[in-house]
């Protein structure tokens, strides 16, 4: 059974080994991932990153969001990784239920999700399209030519 918590740095080490493992993430992206994490740590909530850890006997994943600067209700899940060996067992959707439930209890309207159009990314495109995400804009080779910025989007609220 998966228990999600808050991210304690304990945690540190295993997030940034499951990030490196997945073979989603370019080492700059892990390093930001830790920057985010040191962030969260040092000012915990106040930092504008929520960060919550899955485990079972270890961790096995963790979701970073919060709320989108300057807007209204909107809301970024910037990260969510689940370790190579518990991938397909439903923890990257218990992850990302939670954030939409905690998102929606601080009365927030809209989720947005950044990613890549590579080949590499479609099980992430088509993991959020599954639960109720659409793409809500394209940019084309905003990461570099022949790779383009996708945002996802799902609307939570009506407020």
């Amino acid at each position: 059974m998966v228990r999600i918590r808050p991210t304690v740095r304990a945690d540190h080490a295993p997030i940034l080994d499951i990030l490196k493992r997945t073979d989603y993430f370019t080492e700059p992206e892990v390093e930001i991932a830790d920057e985010l994490l040191n962030s969260y740590f040092d000012k915990s909530a106040e930092s504008g990153y929520w960060t919550y850890t899955a485990e079972t006997d270890r961790v096995v994943g963790y979701v970073c969001y919060g709320p989108t600067p300057l807007t209204v209700g909107t809301y970024d899940i910037y990260w969510i990784a689940v370790s190579p060996e518990e991938q397909g067992k439903k923890i990257g959707t218990e992850l990302l239920t939670f954030a939409e439930r905690d998102i929606a209890g601080h009365r927030g309207r809209l989720i947005t999700v950044y990613t890549s159009s590579q080949e590499k990314y479609g099980s992430t495109r088509s993991f959020y399209l599954r639960r109720g995400y659409s793409e809500g804009c394209r940019i084309k080779d905003y990461y570099r030519p022949g790779d383009d910025l996708v945002v996802y989007v799902k609307q939570i609220s009506e407020d």
